[in-house]
């Protein structure tokens, strides 16, 4: 398969400095290394002239660390739009709610979408659900994503990586095809 002969688009979701108050968002974090892989596939993205979308979680919560009056809001240092990168802001979980994320990936003709960014279990496994739902074929790097541990209903605690696991195994083959960073190299 020559993945870049499709045009895919890099969907860089949340990767935002909110996301380094580990105890905030739960404690523990799987896949330390997601950012510094993410970083690595913007970069041959940018070097194929591929399309990127950067998307930006604006929370309307003011007590949020994504909140726009937080420091938190802003995009990680290496992962701001450069020269015609669009920014997409959204304030829900789905890149593709209340944004013209979808409008602006079929104006392009855009079919393919490559997904990588925070957290696996909240807005990255809801746009790569709408992805596949929408009808575009999706990636979703594994190891280029991350989450942190949470706790449920009954106040047990689940471990980030299990979260992380169960949330790729939902999406794969059903919503997406789920890839490491080797893989999807090797395609481009």
């Amino acid at each position: 398969m020559n993945l870049k002969a499709q045009n895919p688009a890099l969907l860089i979701v949340d990767v935002q400095k909110g996301f380094e108050e580990v105890d905030y968002w739960g404690g523990n974090r799987n896949n330390p290394d997601a950012e510094d892989k993410a970083l690595q596939i913007l970069a041959k993205w940018r070097a194929l002239n591929l399309p990127i979308f950067h998307i930006q979680h604006s929370s309307t919560e003011p007590q949020s660390k994504l909140h726009p009056s937080h420091p938190g809001f802003e995009l990680k240092d290496g992962f701001k739009p450069q020269g015609e990168e669009p920014l997409i802001v959204k304030n829900v979980n789905s890149a593709f709610i209340g944004t013209d994320l979808k409008e602006r990936l079929d104006a392009q003709g855009i079919d393919t979408v490559v997904i990588v960014g925070l957290t696996t279990n909240h807005c990255i496994s809801t746009t790569t659900r709408m992805a596949g739902n929408l009808g575009y074929k999706t990636y979703l790097v594994n190891d280029a994503t991350a989450t942190f541990d949470r706790v449920g209903i009954n106040g047990e605690k689940y471990d980030a990586e299990t979260l992380h696991m169960t949330t790729m195994a939902s999406l794969h083959n059903e919503f997406a095809t789920v890839v490491n960073l080797a893989d999807l190299l090797e395609t481009l």
